[in-house]
């Protein structure tokens, strides 16, 4: 047999682990089950994380003072006697005496049979669990070392376990032991980071916080959390620190990207399917028909199934369909396109081609449309949209109906009547509200505009543009009297129904929008439909302009698990589900899952209906405020004011001049203040007689007035209130009629009007209490931590609302001067943070935050419910002066209070 002394080294010792690590808590706890089964299997592409993963499950394994054998497989010990040379000198590093004198070179049975039964005799003698780590099986060969493996497995003790790791499944009886519950297995669906380790994993290798929360989402979007991808893009932005600005296009271009993954991941593969791989590149999803019918290839079905085998960056699509789909991972898609691209522009344009047209076939018509435009073919595009069943409408076809818009010409387009009312359609959904209009002025002109199917459906089209412009009057004048005319439609009907029910919203008639989706239910074969998740998803609105956030965000939840589920995260009802989610989520306080949820969503931001648009700015200005800076989050507003102007849309430039108002004023910029405040009086004076959505523009307003003169002039502050207060009756918003009783107590106490004054902030409680408005409070700041204690010292009573206010009160931080809000300060710069004494329980909370648990499995951890956990961490960020537990594991860190 071969010496091994000089292997040592370099074939027994996994590889250090970096203290920059990422802890896999939930992979090293399904590996810590190994004890009880035979085998550990863990699978996946070149760069998932299996050596790391099971570097750090040995660490546990030693603490727990186990015996551990492990052994880095190369090409060198493909064959048999190379391998047992290694194998066994592996087995004598955890104690198992083998006799190698007895082996032959050579493989047989009798010599395998041999050679087990040695080993058995060797761990026989150990009452210690073993585990033999295999890492990057894959370079293994020879088929009598797979029967070697397979005869240990079948005969081994139960204090041995063996635990293998490779880039495919090995050719082992996997499926007995599975069905003997004898194995655990996880594969390249599990291994990718999750977002908050992804999150973890860039802090740790960059610093904390060098990395926003837009980039981070963007970078765990490209990468999918593949680990070694992150390592090379944190290597990029260490390297090039700017280059976070053109994080995308720096990815994409990386030469060291492209180098890795060619020589990893596609080096040993055989060429047709490298070829092929190449090809299916192309498509955001396939199957083997597709693929067969693009390729022109017969062993399409075969060349899918060994690129499973390989285990090459590949995933399923979870669709109600009998053939299975598929699509690359992200990045591998655009490497291998990069690849493609070579065959020349009018090679790919003619498998688009094909692809456009199996689609076609197959009715999966938003694929065809932008298979047909990738390959410059408009006729075919056109086709595709005219021949479309109502039945197979989606918000899908908004991009590639866009994208088409921008190659046909009007003349061009009239001529197709289906496609010039879907394109008018399109265009108004998008909030380009001007080019709508003209759009439809020229339809309504042509000869498409007399057939019965187009004229009936134009006041749709009104409606939506409408809307759009917060004109909510017409909008319901233009659809109330007709609520089934797009019956036949259902795609249509859901758009009807949810553009009439926000409008009745927007006008403050919440029955009449209730009544209406009740009597107008989701149908169950349409529960699959993009645009009747968005119909549902009228309710959230309905609740959060109402102010109640508990119930909008025990409905929005699940809507936004579904959209994403059914049409992934970046699709239109992820995202309109995603604004009212992070809506709901910051007004409860939930800062962490609020960023989350909005984190890389630009499109939020720039071209969603106007009430979705308005909400995630919001929301985010006000992020930026707590976990940046108020520059930062004036500076955004700022730039959204801008971007509303130039729409001609008035409600959202007021709501975001009110926004910075509140902010200049907490800073103490009050001059400032006073040019904003100027401009708002001028858009509420222009908006004194409107209606509906555009009466929040002198609300607004009139609540800014009341900031001005709080403190100063108390009776011009109460003035501008009690207009507030009409404004907030007439449209039942009960948000803003709590931030009117809430400041109005203060006004009324500098009056002198105690008695009014102990009824009004009374009154904000209650409201606060049943809606759970816990950020409408918070952020008020000093002002509101002041009331809050006026009354609980005042009232005796235990009811609910008192223990909401001392719930609130534990929530404020210790320190601010000034009246109003109180304005964070930069990171790591508050007083007193350094002081802040932790209880053992909070500082084990903060211990497995660190590990990138959620709360639920934290209280699983430590045996407690989920909600003492919640009421922790609050307690925690309540004395750390922090809003998320991001910044609370860094201080914790910072001061070795945990790893």
């Amino acid at each position: 047999m071969h010496s091994t002394k000089l292997l040592i080294s370099t074939k027994f010792a996994p590889p250090r682990i970096s203290a920059r690590h990422v802890p896999r808590a939930g992979l090293l706890s399904l590996l810590s089950q190994t004890q009880q089964r035979k085998l550990a299997l863990v699978t996946g592409s070149a760069g998932y994380g299996k050596t790391t993963l099971l570097a750090q499950w040995r660490q546990t394994c030693l603490q727990s003072h186990a015996q551990v054998a492990w052994l880095s497989l190369t090409s060198d010990d493909s064959g048999f006697t190379d391998f047992c040379a290694v194998f066994f000198a592996a087995l004598q590093q955890i104690g198992v005496a083998v006799e190698l004198d007895l082996f032959v070179e050579g493989s047989s049975q009798s010599a395998i049979d041999e050679m087990i039964a040695s080993v058995l005799a060797g761990i026989a003698n150990l009452a210690s669990e073993l585990f033999l780590v295999l890492d990057d099986y894959h370079h293994v060969e020879d088929p009598w070392i797979h029967k070697l493996v397979q005869k240990l497995l079948d005969q081994c003790p139960a204090n041995f376990h063996l635990v293998i790791a490779s880039r495919s499944a090995p050719p082992l009886s996997l499926g007995r032991l599975r069905v003997m519950d004898q194995m655990v297995e996880i594969d390249c669906v599990e291994l990718p980071f999750s977002a908050t380790e992804t999150r973890s994993f860039l802090d740790g290798n960059l610093g904390p916080g060098k990395v926003n929360a837009d980039d981070a989402g963007l970078i765990y979007e490209m990468t999918g959390g593949w680990p070694s991808c992150l390592q090379l893009i944190a290597i990029m932005l260490k390297n090039h620190p700017s280059a976070g600005s053109r994080l995308r296009d720096v990815v994409w271009r990386s030469n060291d990207l492209q180098t890795y993954l060619s020589e990893e991941v596609l080096a040993d593969l055989p060429a047709e399917l490298v070829e092929f791989a190449e090809t299916l590149s192309l498509f955001r999803r396939f199957n083997a028909p597709l693929a067969e019918y693009v390729t022109g290839n017969p062993r399409a079905a075969e060349l899918l199934r060994r690129m499973e085998f390989e285990n090459l960056p590949i995933q399923p699509v979870d669709l109600d369909d009998r053939t299975p789909w598929f699509r690359f991972h992200r990045l591998f898609s655009e490497f291998l396109n990069t690849r493609v691209e070579r065959r020349g522009v009018h090679a790919i344009a003619d498998l688009h081609s094909r692809a456009s047209r199996w689609f076609a076939a197959n009715e999966l018509l938003v694929e065809a449309v932008r298979h047909a435009n990738l390959a410059g073919d408009v006729d075919l595009a056109a086709s595709v949209i005219e021949g479309a069943v109502p039945a197979n409408w989606t918000l899908g076809y908004l991009g590639p109906i866009l994208g088409l818009l921008e190659r046909l010409s009007p003349e061009t387009l009239l001529k197709h009547r289906k496609l010039s009312f879907l394109a008018c359609l399109a265009v108004a959904m998008a909030a380009r509200a001007p080019i709508a209009q003209a759009r439809l002025t020229q339809l309504q002109a042509s000869e498409a505009a007399r057939h019965p199917d187009i004229a009936s459906r134009l006041p749709l089209i009104h409606a939506v543009i409408a809307l759009q412009r917060d004109d909510a009057k017409h909008a319901i004048d233009l659809l109330e009297s007709q609520p089934d005319a797009a019956a036949d439609n259902p795609f249509l009907r859901y758009l009807a129904l949810s553009v009439l029910a926000t409008a009745y919203a927007g006008a403050g008639r919440f029955a009449d929008a209730r009544s209406l989706l009740d009597r107008h239910p989701m149908l169950p074969r349409d529960e699959n439909s993009d645009m009747a998740i968005v119909a549902e998803n009228t309710r959230v609105l309905l609740l959060l302009l109402e102010g109640n956030a508990l119930e909008a965000e025990r409905l929005a939840s699940p809507l936004l698990a579904r959209a994403q589920k059914e049409f992934g995260d970046q699709s239109v009802p992820a995202n309109v589900c995603s604004a009212f989610v992070a809506d709901a989520f910051y007004e409860l306080n939930r800062i962490d899952d609020a960023r989350e949820t909005l984190a890389n969503r630009h499109g939020l931001l720039e071209s969603s209906g106007v009430e979705v648009t308005v909400r995630a700015s919001l929301c985010r200005a006000r992020l930026d405020l707590l976990q940046e800076s108020p520059g930062a989050a004036l500076a955004f507003l700022q730039r959204q004011v801008v971007r509303f102007r130039t729409v001609g849309l008035d409600r959202p430039v007021a709501l975001m001049l009110a926004e910075q108002l509140k902010i200049l004023l907490a800073k103490g910029d009050k001059v400032h203040a006073a040019t904003v405040m100027a401009t708002l009086d001028e858009l509420a004076g222009a908006h004194a007689d409107s209606q509906s959505f555009l009466a929040e523009i002198p609300a607004a307003a009139a609540l800014a007035r009341a900031r001005m003169n709080l403190g100063e002039r108390p009776e011009l502050a109460i003035q501008a209130l009690e207009e507030a207060r009409r404004y907030a009756l007439a449209l039942k918003r009960g948000k803003l009629l709590t931030l009117v009783d809430l400041l109005s107590a203060r006004a009324l106490d500098e009056l002198g009007r105690t008695d009014d004054a102990m009824a009004s902030r009374s009154r904000a409680v209650q409201f606060g209490c049943q809606l759970g408005l816990v950020r409408t409070f918070l952020d008020e700041g000093l002002l509101a931590r002041e009331e809050l204690a006026l009354l609980v010292k005042k009232q005796g009573s235990q009811d609910r609302s008192l223990q909401f206010a001392r719930e609130l009160l534990a929530g404020f931080p210790d320190d601010g001067t000034a009246k109003g809000l109180a304005v964070p300060a930069e990171p790591h710069s508050r007083a007193g943070r350094g002081q802040a004494a932790l209880t053992q329980r909070e500082i084990e909370i903060l211990a497995l935050v660190a590990q990138a648990m959620s709360n639920k499995r934290i209280a699983l951890t430590l045996k407690i419910t989920v909600e003492t956990v919640k009421w922790n961490l609050r307690n925690v960020f309540s004395k750390l002066e922090v809003s998320s537990r991001y910044d609370a594991m860094v201080w914790a860190r910072n001061r070795n209070l945990i790893q």
